[in-house]
């Protein structure tokens, strides 16, 4: 996996050790100063241009389209050949509709032309390889600028502010990092740059869920940042043991899985405090988030052009519709993705926000890609797929990927390879993924021609064969 220096890669490579000898110092400085001058400079950015009339919204977004336009033109062969085939030139761009006359990419293109889709070495400076974790059971990987991690957050801080969340507060991460007992038997590490106590997502039993309520009491206020899923359990945790919900909590922030209104009920109900949920995914093409009144998802004009179509290639524009997300971005120029098919489907709810006053397209009941899914740990705990959201090149050479379950605390990894796999190959793949999955669940690998799917042509993550009904994070 190709690595850039950046802030960002040094910090996230600095022993657990050398992070906790900082942490007296870091905690004393502001967060926003830590986190560097292209974060301060992005989120005072996207504060500003919340409140932006359509008509400049437009402006910066032709602008940018142009702009990523002319350097795909520019310096890969693969757009050149493109454009060129359709008569396209990036000066041509007069509005945003004659975008529309631009043919789709999708996963396959970036599987068959990554190399000659690339406006830089791969192997420069400033360039890193990351993976989407094949969220459709088939694994992307891709080069991106090592400078988006600033501008990402800076978009995630914005967005949470709507919530009440502000840097200098703590965050308690429930999100698939792998964390490590700690000398209390805790699984439990501290980030002082970013404020956020880390707990293991893998190992979610009674007691240690008890514990970790326990430890998020001892923090400060606070916001959960979690998976939807992880909040679920929580909330049943809480409901089944009586046990009092920390009263430092100030909301919980769910992302990165879907968040069903049944769930969203459930938790504000037993936690008593608000859901705040938003939607992007590895590509770095479209960026919403929920506002200060509503559950609705506000696209983020400024991140990337977020096209809604229909079946038939045609802008949904009717209110209760739904259609596919279609995303051009502007943080990623290192391969720049253009009119990208994220198979990911929505409903339009209108094109302003009339309880906030944002002028941000709105959409709800986003169905992404990433399928439900749980393996079920040898003591009960539950462990969901996003928790294992490999963003590296562990599955590089695996065309798709399932799991099979029929006991807990054991599983069949079943994939289906690009070409031949040898022992080595097939060894890291079942070492990395078992590491992953820190002896909750012990993996065995097996090789398949094709993986079933559903009668929707669905690839499903697990297939899960558990006798009995999982319930609310236990077999019973």
């Amino acid at each position: 996996m190709k690595r850039a220096w950046s802030r960002k890669n040094v910090w996230e490579r600095t022993p657990q050790w050398a992070k906790a000898g900082l942490g007296r110092v870091l905690t004393r400085v502001s967060p926003a100063l830590l986190l560097g001058r292209r974060f301060r400079r992005a989120l005072r950015f996207v504060q500003d241009s919340e409140r932006w009339p359509t008509e400049r919204v437009e402006a910066y977004q032709l602008e940018q389209l142009r702009s990523i336009c002319a350097l795909a033109y520019e310096r890969t062969d693969y757009y050149r050949r493109t454009f060129d085939a359709v008569g396209f030139q990036p000066g041509d761009l007069k509005s945003l509709s004659d975008l529309h006359g631009l043919p789709f990419i999708d996963k396959g293109t970036l599987r068959e032309h990554l190399n000659e889709m690339c406006t830089a070495s791969p192997t420069g400076r400033g360039v890193d390889y990351t993976s989407t974790g094949g969220s459709s059971g088939t694994p992307l990987q891709f080069y991106i600028g090592a400078d988006r991690s600033a501008i990402e957050y800076a978009y995630l801080v914005a967005s949470w502010g709507r919530a009440g969340y502000t840097l200098d507060q703590s965050q308690a991460v429930l999100r698939g990092q792998i964390v490590a007992r700690n000398q209390a038997g805790l699984h439990h590490m501290f980030d002082p740059l970013l404020r956020r106590h880390y707990y293991s997502n893998f190992h979610m039993t009674g007691e240690n869920m008890r514990r970790y309520l326990d430890h998020i009491r001892t923090i400060g206020p606070c916001y959960l940042h979690v998976y939807p899923s992880s909040a679920v359990a929580l909330a049943c945790y809480l409901e089944r043991s009586g046990d009092a919900m920390p009263d430092n909590i100030r909301g919980v922030l769910a992302g990165s899985e879907n968040v069903y209104a049944e769930d969203r009920a459930r938790v504000e109900a037993v936690m008593g405090v608000r859901v705040f949920s938003w939607y992007g995914h590895s590509e770095k093409l479209v960026f919403a988030a929920e506002c200060e009144h509503s559950s609705v998802y506000h696209v983020a004009p400024t991140y990337g052009y977020m096209e809604l179509l229909d079946t038939a290639g045609r802008p949904v524009t009717t209110i209760g519709k739904q259609g596919e997300i279609v995303g051009t971005g502007f943080i990623n120029r290192i391969v720049p993705f253009i009119r990208y098919r994220t198979g990911d489907f929505a409903e339009y709810r209108g094109a302003r926000c009339d309880a906030c006053g944002r002028e941000y397209p709105l959409l709800a009941e986003v169905a992404g890609r990433w399928p439900q899914g749980c393996l079920v740990a040898h003591d009960g705990a539950m462990i969901t797929m996003t928790a294992l959201n490999l963003h590296d090149d562990t599955l590089a050479n695996v065309v798709a990927y399932q799991f099979y379950q029929d006991t807990p605390g054991r599983a069949e990894l079943r994939i289906v390879p690009n070409g031949k796999l040898d022992a080595a190959a097939r060894s890291s793949i079942l070492k990395r993924m078992n590491a992953r999955l820190q002896e909750q669940v012990t993996l065995s690998l097996a090789l398949r021609d094709e993986l079933p799917k559903t009668r929707s042509g669905k690839l499903l993550r697990v297939m899960q064969e558990i006798p009995g009904v999982v319930r609310d994070g236990e077999i019973v």
